[in-house]
């Protein structure tokens, strides 16, 4: 009997020749990260443990990036004290405001998560990296703190679900998509402490940032994780991040890590999509899908354009194109929020901050910003927002009595112009 992946990973990590889903494992860590909300608790309980020196600089990644640039005194403090941890350990891999990005689509254009490594984070999202390939997870503040103590955390083997796409995707419609539809049809409680894989045709001709999408939104579902199979598009990708950063390190590169083919899954769900339309979840549940056709009556007040989820290259891409000649509905916000600086200076290179600002948006520094209602972009009692980011539950971007619609950047970007969510296809 075989191994899926995720299966391949965690024994490699826990020196064991083969794991069992329900195993409790002890496993090795290769990256452990943390911001300022999730790390001061863990630098806390780390204080409190007596140990003196972390278990290893080089593997640890604290960045602020929930309410940067800080919001408020509270704020600042929380970012200090990851600032006087890092200076204190010499951990390598902190970044301050300039330097920093939204954690999850900072971390892997620095190069330093590879294909069967095993990750995990004081935020939920941190299975954005199984993109890469590799194992990651969200873990609690004081298993953080353990791992700083000694580089282990304990995991249960994961059982897997197996995600398989076949058919071709029409225009405009991505990777959040895909990963919407995907929730709308097994629910928020779908996938509980499962690892999410995704697999298929589609899949394969998919570029990374609609890979990050997807897998940025396993735990959705309720998913312990979310992976793909790593190919010559993940590795071309990692190449090209190690090389901006100069990293000689090529471990782990030319492995192949695949599942096996008598590998064992509690459920395989294959979906033909070649006819799926942009897809809105609507409040308060990301598994509230509908097409965009269904619901282009709605109006809004905020688009946000943004996040660890959809804030990358590519996503400003779709944004501007849909958006170039053209003006913001009068009355609606529109946010934009580039996931980090370089692709900031990416958008400015191309032009597509100044797209933005011509139709009246405005563009933030990376930041979570509103994704969470921290800052630059909190609803008001009433308002609805149409968001790129990955949660839309009731009082997530302000008050309780806003509503939050999450969307595709083209579907996101086209109905900033019409004011009400609409298809791309009404603009261009």
């Amino acid at each position: 009997m075989g191994s899926t992946v995720t299966e391949k990973i965690l024994a490699a990590h826990s020196s064991r020749d083969k794991v069992s889903p329900g195993d409790f494992i002890m496993t090795k860590v290769d990256l452990c990260l943390a911001n300022d909300i999730t790390a001061p608790l863990a630098i806390e309980q780390f204080k409190k443990s007596g140990v003196r020196e972390v278990f290893d600089k080089n593997r640890i990644a604290l960045i602020p990036d929930h309410f940067t640039p800080n919001k408020d005194a509270k704020s600042a403090n929380q970012c200090k004290i990851l600032k006087d941890f890092a200076e204190q350990h010499s951990i390598r891999h902190y970044y301050d405001v300039g330097r920093a990005g939204i954690e999850h689509a900072f971390l892997p254009e620095l190069g330093i998560i590879r294909p069967g490594e095993l990750v995990v984070g004081a935020d939920s999202h941190t299975c954005t990296y199984g993109a890469l390939g590799a194992f990651s997870t969200g873990v609690g503040s004081t298993d953080v703190a353990g791992v700083f103590v000694n580089g282990k955390v304990w995991l249960k083997v994961p059982e897997t679900i197996k995600f398989i796409y076949h058919g071709k995707l029409k225009k405009w419609v991505g990777g959040k998509d895909i990963i919407l539809f995907t929730i709308g049809q097994i629910g928020v409680n779908g996938a509980v402490y499962k690892a999410m894989e995704f697999s298929g045709e589609i899949i394969k001709n998919l570029g990374m940032d609609d890979r990050f999408t997807i897998c940025n939104m396993a735990i959705e579902a309720g998913g312990k994780s979310g992976i793909i199979e790593p190919d010559r598009i993940t590795f071309d990708y990692i190449k090209k991040a190690q090389s901006r950063q100069s990293i000689a390190d090529r471990q782990r590169l030319g492995a192949e890590l695949k599942s096996d083919k008598d590998a064992v899954y509690c459920d395989i769900k294959e979906y033909d999509i070649s006819n799926l339309e942009p897809q809105v979840a609507l409040p308060h549940l990301p598994s509230n899908v509908r097409p965009v056709s269904e619901l282009e009556e709605i109006k809004i007040d905020e688009v946000v354009i943004g996040s660890c989820t959809n804030g990358r290259i590519n996503d400003l891409r779709i944004a501007a194109r849909i958006l170039n000649g053209k003006k913001v509905c009068p009355g609606l916000r529109l946010i934009v929020f580039p996931a980090t600086p370089f692709i900031y200076q990416q958008a400015l290179k191309e032009g597509l901050t100044e797209i933005f600002i011509q139709a009246g948006g405005v563009v933030c520094p990376p930041s979570c910003g509103p994704c969470l209602g921290g800052h630059m972009g909190v609803l008001a009692s009433g308002e609805r927002a149409l968001s790129t980011t990955n949660r839309n539950f009731q009082g997530r971007m302000g008050h309780l009595d806003s509503e939050v619609y999450l969307s595709n950047p083209a579907v996101a970007a086209a109905s900033a112009v019409t004011g009400r969510i609409s298809h791309p296809g009404e603009i261009i």
